[in-house]
């Protein structure tokens, strides 16, 4: 059975690649204490249905090429949205105090 791990998606800039991070929680062999982890997987998305922030599930498979060994399995949970800034905020709000 092939291994699989599940993720979010960090990048979907790429035609039919996606990067997924993948966290973990590691204990010190010495000192005991845990410690995070962030590892980067390149995965094969063969119908580009996956997109930055969503959480979803890999599987190993052949080597497709040089970097991607990761095939996409589902889409565990779409993302809600990025929260961008406007760059004409500033000028909106001079406008109406203006106005007063």
């Amino acid at each position: 059975m092939a291994r699989t791990l599940i993720g979010v998606v960090s990048s979907d800039k790429r035609d039919k690649t996606i990067t997924v991070m993948i966290t973990s929680r590691e204990t010190h062999p010495i000192y005991k204490k845990q410690y995070t982890i962030t590892r980067k997987y390149t995965a094969h998305d063969a119908k580009n249905e996956a997109h930055e922030g969503d959480k979803v599930m890999i599987a190993e498979t052949r080597p497709i090429s040089k970097t991607k060994t990761w095939t996409l399995t589902k889409v565990i949970e779409k993302s809600r949205g990025k929260v961008e800034l406007k760059e004409d905020v500033t000028e909106v709000v001079s406008d109406k105090e203006g106005e007063k």
